[in-house]
């Protein structure tokens, strides 16, 4: 994809680079998901590096990361013995997959170590009571959240579409609540 052609596929792709280092990634892994978004038909790494002029070693990173993220596949062409890869342009299936794989990455290490924590504070005596009650109140409200979401994400997508249409309109249906 010839995105020199097109200021406003180039504008995106800058765009979102820009944005992942707000999110935490990579600039170029984010150019490459960005690229790869766009185009309509696969790309391989070579393609990648002459579009968005990034080395290769910073493509093939960046093709693995977006890989592990569940937003990147690899695939071939027939008679090509080269790697071509395509994004997922669904974006429900998209914000599924990048929430999954920050959960894994950011939440359940967090869990973890909380849990732990909150075992080791029983044993505990000399620890001030505040610090205990903080990293409890801390536990228990990720816990929380993480049960949610595991609630949420088992519900089909036009479910969840809905919900997110009702927005603030969904407080109606919890009892005591006023809008």
């Amino acid at each position: 994809m010839g995105v020199e052609k097109y200021p406003e596929a180039l504008e995106f792709i800058l765009h979102w680079g820009e944005m992942g280092t707000h999110w935490g990634a990579n600039r170029s892994v984010a150019q490459v998901h960005a690229l790869l978004y766009l185009s309509d038909q696969p790309l391989d790494a070579e393609a990648i590096c002459e579009a968005l002029d990034l080395a290769r070693s910073n493509v093939s990173t960046a093709l693995k990361e977006l890989q592990g993220y569940g937003i990147v596949r690899r695939t071939h062409i027939p008679g090509d013995r080269r790697d071509y890869f395509t994004a997922e342009t669904e974006l429900w299936d998209l914000f599924m997959a990048i929430t999954a794989e920050r959960k894994r990455r950011e939440i359940d290490p967090t869990i973890t170590k909380l849990a732990e924590l909150k075992d080791r504070m029983a044993a505990n005596k000399d620890l001030p009571a505040h610090v205990r009650e903080r990293i409890g109140r801390m536990h228990e409200f990720i816990a929380t959240l993480t049960g949610w979401y595991e609630q949420v994400r088992g519900l089909k997508k036009s479910t969840l579409i809905s919900l997110m249409k009702l927005g603030a309109k969904v407080a109606r249906f919890v009892p005591g609540s006023k809008d």
